[in-house]
Protein backbone atom coordinates (compact mmCIF):
# COMPACT_ATOMS: atom_id res chain seq x y z
CA UNK A 1 0.00 0.00 0.00
CA UNK A 2 1.60 3.39 -0.74
CA UNK A 3 -0.04 6.51 1.45
CA UNK A 4 1.96 8.62 1.23
CA UNK A 5 3.59 8.14 -2.42
CA UNK A 6 3.85 11.60 -4.08
CA UNK A 7 2.08 13.47 -1.17
CA UNK A 8 3.55 16.80 0.58
CA UNK A 9 3.21 15.22 3.35
CA UNK A 10 5.82 12.32 2.32
CA UNK A 11 8.10 15.29 1.52
CA UNK A 12 7.68 17.50 4.09
CA UNK A 13 8.25 14.69 6.47
CA UNK A 14 11.31 13.46 4.08
CA UNK A 15 12.48 17.28 4.17
CA UNK A 16 12.60 17.35 8.14
CA UNK A 17 14.53 14.19 8.78
CA UNK A 18 16.92 14.84 6.29
CA UNK A 19 17.49 18.36 8.17
CA UNK A 20 17.20 16.74 11.70
CA UNK A 21 20.16 14.31 10.60
CA UNK A 22 22.13 16.22 8.57
CA UNK A 23 22.53 18.86 11.72
CA UNK A 24 24.86 17.36 14.42
CA UNK A 25 24.27 17.93 18.07
CA UNK A 26 26.71 19.93 18.62
CA UNK A 27 26.47 22.44 15.83
CA UNK A 28 24.74 25.33 18.47
CA UNK A 29 24.51 28.48 16.98
CA UNK A 30 24.45 30.21 20.34
CA UNK A 31 26.36 28.49 22.94
CA UNK A 32 26.65 30.06 26.78
CA UNK A 33 29.28 28.66 29.21
CA UNK A 34 28.59 29.07 32.47
CA UNK A 35 31.86 29.38 34.80
CA UNK A 36 31.39 28.58 38.37
CA UNK A 37 34.65 29.22 39.70
CA UNK A 38 34.64 33.01 38.03
CA UNK A 39 30.67 33.52 38.45
CA UNK A 40 31.01 34.32 34.88
CA UNK A 41 28.77 33.81 31.54
CA UNK A 42 30.57 33.67 27.97
CA UNK A 43 27.82 33.68 25.31
CA UNK A 44 29.29 32.64 21.67
CA UNK A 45 27.27 33.35 18.23
CA UNK A 46 28.45 30.98 15.48
CA UNK A 47 31.49 30.19 17.37
CA UNK A 48 32.80 33.72 17.83
CA UNK A 49 32.62 35.29 21.58
CA UNK A 50 30.01 38.07 21.81
CA UNK A 51 29.39 38.88 25.67
CA UNK A 52 30.99 37.95 28.78
CA UNK A 53 28.82 38.89 31.91
CA UNK A 54 28.72 38.54 35.70
CA UNK A 55 26.48 35.94 37.39
CA UNK A 56 25.21 34.70 40.36
CA UNK A 57 24.77 31.25 40.83
CA UNK A 58 23.59 28.89 43.54
CA UNK A 59 25.09 29.35 46.76
CA UNK A 60 25.68 26.86 49.76
CA UNK A 61 23.55 24.09 50.05
CA UNK A 62 21.81 25.00 46.45
CA UNK A 63 24.92 24.52 43.89
CA UNK A 64 24.43 24.81 40.44
CA UNK A 65 24.67 21.68 38.68
CA UNK A 66 27.58 21.67 36.52
CA UNK A 67 26.67 20.00 32.60
CA UNK A 68 25.54 20.15 29.38
CA UNK A 69 22.03 21.47 28.70
CA UNK A 70 19.72 22.75 25.89
CA UNK A 71 16.80 25.34 27.14
CA UNK A 72 13.05 23.95 26.89
CA UNK A 73 10.99 26.58 28.08
CA UNK A 74 10.95 30.57 27.98
CA UNK A 75 8.60 32.86 29.76
CA UNK A 76 9.62 36.80 29.66
CA UNK A 77 7.81 37.42 32.84
CA UNK A 78 7.31 34.82 35.03
CA UNK A 79 6.19 35.47 39.21
CA UNK A 80 7.85 32.41 41.05
CA UNK A 81 5.39 31.40 44.07
CA UNK A 82 7.88 29.15 45.65
CA UNK A 83 10.18 32.35 46.10
CA UNK A 84 8.58 34.58 46.22
CA UNK A 85 9.96 36.49 43.33
CA UNK A 86 10.00 37.71 39.62
CA UNK A 87 12.28 35.82 37.43
CA UNK A 88 12.33 38.31 34.43
CA UNK A 89 13.56 37.05 31.00
CA UNK A 90 13.60 33.13 32.07
CA UNK A 91 14.64 30.54 30.21
CA UNK A 92 14.71 27.15 31.64
CA UNK A 93 17.47 25.03 31.21
CA UNK A 94 17.39 22.00 34.10
CA UNK A 95 14.02 19.50 34.91
CA UNK A 96 14.94 20.77 38.43
CA UNK A 97 13.48 24.18 37.52
CA UNK A 98 17.59 25.11 37.08
CA UNK A 99 17.21 28.29 35.03
CA UNK A 100 18.55 31.56 33.31
CA UNK A 101 16.79 34.79 34.44
CA UNK A 102 17.22 38.36 35.32
CA UNK A 103 17.69 39.54 39.11
CA UNK A 104 16.43 42.84 40.84
CA UNK A 105 19.45 41.95 43.16
CA UNK A 106 22.43 43.35 40.76
CA UNK A 107 24.64 43.50 43.73
CA UNK A 108 24.88 40.46 44.20
CA UNK A 109 26.43 39.67 40.80
CA UNK A 110 29.92 38.19 40.57
CA UNK A 111 29.32 35.81 43.89
CA UNK A 112 26.98 32.65 44.80
CA UNK A 113 23.47 33.86 45.52
CA UNK A 114 20.52 31.76 43.96
CA UNK A 115 18.72 28.57 44.61
CA UNK A 116 20.59 26.82 42.14
CA UNK A 117 19.69 29.06 38.83
CA UNK A 118 21.81 31.40 37.00
CA UNK A 119 21.42 34.93 37.73
CA UNK A 120 22.29 38.06 35.08
CA UNK A 121 21.45 41.67 35.26
CA UNK A 122 18.24 42.15 33.96
CA UNK A 123 19.72 44.05 30.43
CA UNK A 124 21.58 40.71 29.92
CA UNK A 125 18.99 38.54 30.80
CA UNK A 126 16.31 40.20 28.20
CA UNK A 127 19.95 40.18 25.94
CA UNK A 128 20.23 36.24 26.45
CA UNK A 129 16.29 35.22 26.46
CA UNK A 130 16.66 37.20 22.73
CA UNK A 131 19.04 35.46 21.48
CA UNK A 132 17.62 32.22 22.57
CA UNK A 133 14.42 33.67 20.66
CA UNK A 134 16.30 33.86 17.45
CA UNK A 135 18.52 30.82 17.39
CA UNK A 136 15.70 28.56 18.80
CA UNK A 137 16.21 25.98 21.95
CA UNK A 138 17.31 23.55 19.95
CA UNK A 139 20.16 25.80 18.44
CA UNK A 140 21.14 26.82 22.00
CA UNK A 141 23.46 24.86 24.26
CA UNK A 142 24.22 26.00 27.75
CA UNK A 143 27.34 24.03 29.53
CA UNK A 144 27.59 25.07 33.11
CA UNK A 145 31.32 23.90 34.42
CA UNK A 146 33.32 24.64 37.68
Amino acid sequence: MRIFTGSWLCTALCAFVAVAYAIPANAASLQATVDLSKQRMYVSVDGKRKYSWRVSTGKQGWRTRPGSYTPFAQRKKFYSSKWKMSLPYLVWIGQDGTAIHGTYQSSKLGRTASHGCIRLSIGNAKKFYSLVEKHGMWGTEVKVRR
